[in-house]
């Protein structure tokens, strides 16, 4: 159940995690979007607004570039605007040059969220601070993210909660209706999610917290199947042999 307490329960675990790591604060990518709203609003209560950084990073044009702004004037957190469409326009370039002039629309898709996340790692690198991901669980559920792009992070505040449970935690934590409601859309296809999907958040987290199927189980599981690599971490050949780091453990 979403309630005030294990609001209060996330918000110290961040804290506790920031004290433990010996860093001086958090880095949060803001997309103008309902979870980077909550999850910079977490970080703020458990560190401090001064403490918490926000990075908006479009790639040329940014729909929600303005709610994104108004995400880190709410919060009143610092920030900074870094525009990647240089860095991924050269990438897809060398693509080009050894791919016999094309590039697939995964690459496309898929090398905008990679160069945002080792932005905000350089950034958190240099500061001294973590990056805290803003992936949730109806997301990485079916898959719904890029793998080493926007699915990592040092921590993870909302990984366990569904879409429809964060924005319950968004209303709990008093942010704009507006933001917390407002239908998600992932930036790169022009697309809402539920559009990409072929249906609605509220069907799939019904699934995943109730297991009740409904006309789109079948798309639903596919997904799923589809995209367990990403929820998995590196793939890598099992070799047994003798390790003492283990036995010092």
């Amino acid at each position: 159940m979403i309630n005030k307490e294990l609001v209060d329960k996330i918000v110290s675990w961040i804290s506790d995690y920031i004290k433990t790591s010996n860093s001086y604060g958090i880095v949060v990518g803001i997309s103008g979007g309902k979870d980077s709203l909550v999850v910079a609003k977490l970080c703020v209560l458990a560190v401090g607004n001064e403490n918490v950084f926000g990075v908006i990073m479009p790639n040329g044009q940014m729909t929600d570039r303005d709610d994104a702004i108004n995400t880190c004037r709410i919060l009143e957190i610092p920030y900074s605007i870094v525009d990647i469409s240089q860095s991924y326009n050269q990438i897809l370039d060398v693509v080009k040059k050894v791919n016999f002039g094309s590039v697939s629309e995964i690459s496309k898709l898929n090398t905008a969220p990679r160069i945002r996340m080792t932005t905000l790692y350089a950034i958190a690198g240099s500061m001294n601070y973590l990056v805290a991901n803003t992936s949730n669980l109806s997301e990485s559920m079916i898959g719904f993210c890029t793998k080493w792009g926007d699915n990592v992070g040092d921590f993870s505040p909302i990984i366990n909660f569904t879409k429809s449970e964060v924005c319950e935690i968004g209303h709990i934590l008093g942010l704009p209706k507006e933001l917390v409601d407002k239908k998600p859309s992932d930036g790169l296809t022009g697309k809402t999610d539920e559009e990409n999907f072929g249906f609605g958040y509220d069907e799939l987290d019904e699934f995943i917290r109730t297991g009740n199927v409904h006309s789109n189980f079948e798309s639903i599981l596919k997904r799923h199947n589809s995209s367990k690599h990403k929820r998995k971490t590196i793939h890598s050949f099992e070799y047994k042999s003798p390790n003492h780091f283990d036995d010092m453990l």
